[in-house]
């Protein structure tokens, strides 16, 4: 076949494909009982020394339904940046916490105290803004911290949070990352499950165990345990990350069907690289594709 009959054909597949694909996604816009993914920006994103209510406008304008905050000193300013969100009409649905400064698995008490001291801080951010989790890294292995060292501390310091977390009515959320710990999913489930707590669920990091595993496997043997996802992309070759949903090796339109199955209807934060103006809003516009389970951005 000539060069010219090559391109000719792979202009039909593309464009055979591409209307399928909207054909699908006009069937999902059209069918009642389809939610669309939330989509959730960080704070820290909505750049520049605007009041707070500005920030949240300007995210609700663009195209987010929520929004993410680090944990606050002041709980009257949280108080008071939780009117802001109301006024703004976006919700402020999730604190990240973190943990990699005083984990839960370190063998230091008075580490172990700090950290629990920071997350009960960040729990209490949660509740008068009225999140509903608090994103925690669970353990940290390293060279002075074994594996089963750092599932048993972590868990026993952890349920030493749980009827904090049971009176302010906010989940702990731990998170799959790059801290040599829960590698598969099926352990990250039982880690989980060990916990017997409606307390204790998971955040999961749809870009985090791209290089050794698929976010849809994850999500399906995870399963109703996942309160909030974390949205960003990865490239292998190059061990890289990327810039925007769509760039890397995540599989959108599968990691899309396995939430349906799962029954999956809360949020997507992003956690991209920060950018201006034109780029949150391809940003928000590729996590619409990609919350639509679209194959191309």
């Amino acid at each position: 076949m000539s060069a010219q009959g090559i391109n000719r054909r792979s202009f039909l597949i593309t464009a055979a494909a591409s209307v399928a694909a909207g054909a699908t996604l006009s069937a999902r816009a059209a069918d009642p009982a389809y939610k669309p993914l939330l989509k959730g920006v960080q704070l820290g994103h909505l750049s520049g020394d605007r009041p707070d209510l500005e920030k949240f406008k300007y995210a609700k304008e663009i195209g987010f339904d929520g929004v993410e905050i680090p944990p606050l000193e002041d709980l009257d300013a949280a108080k008071r940046m939780a009117e802001a969100a109301n006024g703004a009409g976006i919700r402020l649905h999730s604190v990240i916490y973190g943990g990699w400064g005083a984990p839960m698995s370190h063998s230091d008490p008075a580490t172990v105290a700090k950290g629990k001291k920071e997350i009960e801080q960040a729990l209490r951010t949660a509740q008068a803004v009225g999140a509903d989790a608090v994103l925690l890294v669970p353990a940290v292995v390293n060279d002075t911290v074994g594996y089963g060292e750092a599932w048993e501390r972590s868990q026993k310091n952890i349920r030493d949070l749980i009827p904090l977390a049971a009176e302010l009515k906010v989940v702990i959320a731990v998170e799959n990352v790059w801290n040599k710990f829960l590698l598969s999913p099926l352990e990250f489930a039982r880690y989980v499950d060990e916990f017997n707590s409606p307390w204790i669920r998971a955040y999961i990091d749809v870009g985090n165990m791209v290089i050794f595993g698929y976010p849809e496997d994850w999500i399906r043997t995870i399963g109703k345990r996942i309160v909030k996802l974390h949205i960003k992309d990865f490239k292998r070759n190059g061990f890289q990350w990327c810039k925007l949903p769509y760039e890397g090796d995540v599989n959108w339109p599968a990691v899309r069907k396995a939430l349906d199955e799962i029954g999956y209807e809360g949020f997507g934060t992003e956690e991209f690289p920060g950018g201006d103006d034109a780029y949150l809003r391809e940003l928000s516009r590729r996590m619409t594709l990609l919350g639509e389970g679209a194959a191309e951005a």
